[in-house]
Parts: structure tokens; sequence; C-alpha cells
């Protein structure tokens, strides 16, 4: 399996980051892709990829830190300059958030968009890929995708990482050519604030060739540890819990969605 957008990068890991990893690949977890959400948590992907070889990075700026006083000056050279590391396969986690955080709130959807324009350029000027972030704006990012379709690349775009919306935003995703990653909360019960349409029913709907697995650890720790500490390893419960919904054996989701991430992200 891989685990194509997690968090080792974040302070929940800072005391034992080491051991995560080292156990995660000991389980049978291939390889550990760690995502920015913003300069300091991109370099910090970017350090860690140097120093394992299953590890690797995606850098961008998160919606939720769009407004932010890095952004004031030359935060595009330096996440360029970020992006170029040989080991940084995408750019990410990037998109729109329209979604009410108590800790946060809702950035001006106005900044929102110009910060992920500015970094859809980023990713055409590199020729990478795209992990997007979309919670409750999934047709204003699939508006902005439409518009600078001749900056995407031809081939595999990118995917929406932990997807969540209605089956239009799911099929004009995958008309784009985009892969999509489901999460430990795949095996949550009910349906998520705001949304419509549950996370099994869009997985049924999505080609296994399009599928793609991920933790988003430290959150979204799956069901019967949820309430926990999310890790990498467990990207083999939402692998398990996929071979249940696409009725497919756990070898088959394991082979397909690993090829898939290695043709995505060209590892």
């Amino acid at each position: 399996m891989i685990d194509v957008h997690c968090h080792l990068n974040f302070e929940a890991f800072k005391d034992d980051f080491d051991e995560v990893i080292k156990k995660t690949k000991a389980d049978g977890v291939e390889i550990i892709i760690n995502t920015g959400t913003k300069l300091d948590s991109s370099k910090k992907a970017v350090e860690l990829s140097e120093k394992y070889e299953n590890l690797y990075a995606i850098v961008g700026v998160h919606p939720h830190h769009a407004d932010k006083h890095e952004l004031e000056s030359g935060w595009e050279k330096k996440l360029e300059k970020l992006a170029k590391m040989p080991k940084v396969v995408a750019i990410g986690e990037i998109g729109m958030d329209f979604y009410n955080y108590k800790s946060n709130g809702i950035v001006d959807p106005k900044l929102q968009k110009e910060v992920f324009e500015r970094q859809i350029l980023l990713a055409h000027k590199l020729n990478l890929p795209l992990q997007i972030h979309n919670r409750h704006a999934g047709k204003e990012i699939i508006e902005i995708l439409k518009s600078h379709k001749n900056l995407l690349k031809r081939e595999n775009p990118g995917m929406f990482h932990c997807f969540a919306g209605t089956m239009d935003t799911l099929k004009e995703a995958l008309n784009l050519g985009f892969y999509i990653g489901f999460d430990g909360n795949i095996t949550y019960k009910g349906l998520a604030p705001g949304e419509t349409v549950s996370l099994s029913d869009l997985a049924k709907t999505t080609p296994i060739e399009k599928i793609v697995t991920e933790t988003d650890s430290p959150y979204l720790t799956p069901v019967p540890f949820r309430g926990g500490r999310n890790e990498p390893m467990r990207v083999i419960i939402v692998g398990e819990f996929l071979s249940q919904i696409k009725k497919l054996s756990y070898g088959e989701i394991d082979r397909q969605t690993t090829l898939n991430a290695k043709t995505l992200f060209g590892i």
C-alpha cells in the first residue's frame, strides 16, 4: 500500500516520527508521501523525504493559510525552491475550503482562489501534478480547473485529496483525469456535516483505476481506532474497507492503488 497524503511533518509526530516511519514500513506500507500546508510544513516534508528512502514530499499552501502573513512577500519563490527538490512529487494541498472551522473560520474566497491559481501556475511551470483540497467548494474548484485546463498536466493532472462532495463533482473530476483519494473517514457511519452523498457511494462510483489511498495522519483515524492519533500504517484499513465496498480482494486493491499512485506521482 501507499499512503499518498499524511502529515508526519506536523507537531503530532515531533517526538516519534522515526519510530512511526520504521513501523509503517514493517507493516507493509511501501511508500509514505508527506504533504505541506504552508511553507514551514512543506520544508519539513522535504527534509523528511531526504532522510528516508521510502518518503516523498508534496509542497504547497492550504486554503486555510491563504491569508497568513507569510504570503505577503516572496512566498511563491520560496515555494518554487522547495518544489524543485528531487523527491517533491506534486503541488499541494491546494484548493478551496468553505467550511467554517472554529479555529480558523472561512478565508476570503477571492484570496483562496488567487493563491490556488498561482499554485496551479507553479505546478504547470514545474510539470507537477496537483493534490487538491476541497471542502464544500467542489463547484468552484471544478470551474477553476476547467478554466485552467491548458495548464494541467495532460496525463495524470493530479488527485482530489480526501474526496467528498456531490456525484457531479466526482464525475467532473474524473472527466478531467484526476485520481480520487479516500481516507479513514470512509469507515465512519453517516454523512459529514454539509455533505449529501456518502463516501461509500462515492467510492462505489469511482473506477478502481482512479482510486488512491491515504490517511491524512494524524487526522481521520479509521474505525476501530477513531479518537486516537492516526498513523500511515492505517492506510491498510482504508484498503481493506475499499475491498469490501468494491467487492474486490485486498490484494487487488493493494496492487491497483499502488500502481495508481506510482503512475500519478512518477515514483
